[in-house]
């Protein structure tokens, strides 16, 4: 095949994919590029007091990694603006925390015509362009206009809302036709894709095919799901390294007998953290037994701290572990572990192993790579129970998992509460299927499905 040159709102340099506290699309894009000598081109991350449109090129292995700087005013509009305070809470189903204002989506055009600029002399003849998430909707619209008439792909990280809910983004059409000027778009889940062709059909008054093309706006694009995989095989090698050893064995001393709950997640009002907990404060009030003997570590990393919904969302979860804590502690017992950092792959490799229960229920999740994670992660001969919110697109491939409604507390704490008194025989015949999936569905099966059906698009 051709180049693949890769297109993300921000670029980490892949590694070996064993080391480092980096999200599921850096993981997943390391391992997509490493079979091919790409270019990853993006936001550098630095902000520059002049946009310039200066490329940056250096080499990692075989792959090329181009970045450009953003003025202060695009990371304002652009990034903060209408990327994380219009289009991630509306795509998250929080029409409540969704904030329009003009200058958001004029950012949001401004700086997505600027990384055309800059990446279309980038482009050879053959070249395959897969541009990734929410940030970058308008791009393909924006190198169709600069003469790129190579096959660009769109993969969609997080959720596509309802027809309802986006009918509720002023200019919402003006942001799905540009979707049209991509070959491929792709999605994490089939409820995702329907979503898609829902509005389609319903709003637009387009056409879908029984090939699964799109047509509107004059133009045709092929629809499919593609669910993200786990780079596994780097994953699982990590997590039986010296760091994940070091760390499993720390975590096993301080269990101090008590079996472990853990949950590990951004610090994000979609990943329905204050109702984790109080789930999990109801199964301390129906199971007295329990008390003393189980604890919840809830690893929450800080991010979009410039935010306000993020800010109110922390200070609500501080109060709320602190509620939790000061009603049921006692001297040598904490029932809420609530710590806020980054940790390494490999460290959390070690912290999964030692967990009885991996708590993954987000209210709303593109994919949810935790999950797969905690599975793989897990001691094949005894290993843990994994709860999984039905809203996490996680759950259409891992029907093995106890499936939760995270709106529920009553049954996540019953979820969580059937775990830790899972027969060993239940909790192994579980995780081989459930292992046996993510064998199956990998990143490589995820980028050889999307890239195939980008060629043929």
């Amino acid at each position: 095949m051709a180049r693949l040159i890769v297109v993300s709102n921000r670029v980490q340099p892949p590694g070996d994919g064993g080391e480092g506290s980096v999200g599921g699309l850096a993981m997943a894009l390391a391992a997509a590029l490493r079979e091919h000598s790409g270019v990853w081109f993006g936001w550098s991350g630095q902000i520059t007091p002049e946009y310039t449109g200066q490329i940056s090129m250096q080499r990692s292995g075989d792959v090329t990694v181009a970045t450009v700087d953003l003025e202060e005013q695009d990371r304002q509009e652009y990034y903060n603006g209408y990327a994380n305070r219009t289009l991630w809470p509306l795509f998250h189903y929080r029409v409540d925390l969704s904030a329009y204002e003009r200058s958001f989506s004029e950012g949001y055009g401004r700086v997505n015509a600027r990384f055309a600029e800059a990446l279309a002399p980038l482009v050879a003849e053959g070249d395959v362009i897969w541009v990734h998430d929410y940030h970058l909707i308008p791009l393909a619209r924006e190198l169709r206009a600069r003469g790129v008439n190579n096959r660009i792909g769109f993969f969609l990280h997080i959720p596509w809302p309802s027809r309802r809910l986006l009918v509720t983004l002023p200019d919402h059409q003006e942001l799905v036709e540009a979707l049209f000027d991509y070959d491929l778009i792709g999605f994490q889940t089939e409820d995702s894709a329907g979503a898609f062709r829902d509005y389609v059909t319903g709003e637009i008054e387009g056409e879908m095919d029984d090939e699964g093309r799109a047509r509107a706006f004059g133009r045709t694009a092929q629809v499919g799901a593609f669910p993200i995989g786990l780079d596994i095989e780097n994953f699982e090698a990590a997590a039986h390294g010296e760091v994940a050893l070091a760390e499993y064995e720390r975590m096993v001393a301080s269990l101090n007998g008590r079996e472990m709950i853990v949950g590990v997640d951004r610090l994000d009002y979609s990943k329905g953290l204050e109702e984790r907990f109080l789930a999990y404060e109801q199964v301390l009030e129906d199971h007295e037994a329990l008390r003393e003997q189980v604890f919840l570590l809830q690893i929450a990393t800080p991010s979009r701290e410039e935010v306000d919904a993020y800010q109110d969302l922390r200070a609500r979860l501080d109060a709320v572990s602190g509620r939790i804590n000061g009603a049921f502690a006692t001297v040598d017992w904490v029932p809420i572990r609530y710590v806020n950092r980054a940790y390494r792959r490999d460290e959390l490799a070690g912290v999964y192993r030692a967990a009885k229960i991996g708590l993954v229920t987000p209210l709303r999740d593109g994919m949810n790579l935790v999950a797969k994670e905690y599975i793989a992660a897990q001691d094949p001969d005894d290993p843990g129970v994994l709860v999984l919110s039905q809203f996490a697109g996680a759950s259409e491939q891992m029907g093995q998992a106890l499936i939760v409604n995270p709106f529920d507390r009553a049954q996540v704490a019953e979820a969580i509460a059937a775990g830790l008194s899972m027969p060993k025989a239940e909790r192994v015949a579980r995780w081989r299927e459930l292992m046996d999936g993510l064998r199956a569905s990998d990143v490589n099966a995820w980028r050889e499905a999307f890239v195939r059906a980008l060629m043929q698009s």
